[in-house]
């Protein structure tokens, strides 16, 4: 188990995710096949070459969404989460294209006891995500449930 107990977090704490990775055309075009968005900006080179300001497919954000908190659990909450409860402020202020290749920071913003859960609590994230450039392309606010220690 690599995440961290409830208890093992502090306002203010920072993670610099080590695991990085580079998406690829494949990532995009099947995830958005898979959730079943037909969108020109993520599957039309053509269009997006010749209609776009970007001049190249986007990486679809729902797909950028997931890496960015899917990079932060294995230092954060693997093994010690018990739900996800939300995603909040959820923003993309720069494009993701392929070939890009992803880092996240994860920041602890807010601890606070769970009031119908004596065994749990819920800490506050907010993750971002950046490029090999370091040009912000995501953030988000993630609120997570999360086990305390076990009593010895």
């Amino acid at each position: 188990m690599a995440g961290l107990y409830f208890e093992e977090f502090q306002p203010g704490q920072v993670f610099d995710h080590a695991l990085k990775r580079t998406v690829t055309e494949a990532d995009n075009v099947f995830f958005s096949a898979l959730t079943h968005n037909p969108a020109a900006l993520h599957l039309d080179e053509e269009y997006c070459r010749n209609e776009t300001e970007f001049g190249q497919r986007l990486v679809n954000s729902c797909f950028t969404l997931g890496l960015m908190v899917g990079i932060s659990v294995g230092d954060t909450t693997q093994g010690t989460t018990v739900a996800n409860l939300g995603w909040d402020e959820v923003r993309f202020p720069k494009p993701l294209f392929h070939g890009d290749t992803v880092r996240v920071q994860s920041e602890v913003l807010e601890l606070r006891e769970s009031r119908s859960r004596p065994n749990n609590g819920i800490v506050i994230f907010e993750h971002r995500a950046y490029n090999q450039n370091n040009d912000l392309v995501a953030t988000c606010k993630r609120s997570a449930l999360m086990l305390k220690k076990p009593e010895a």
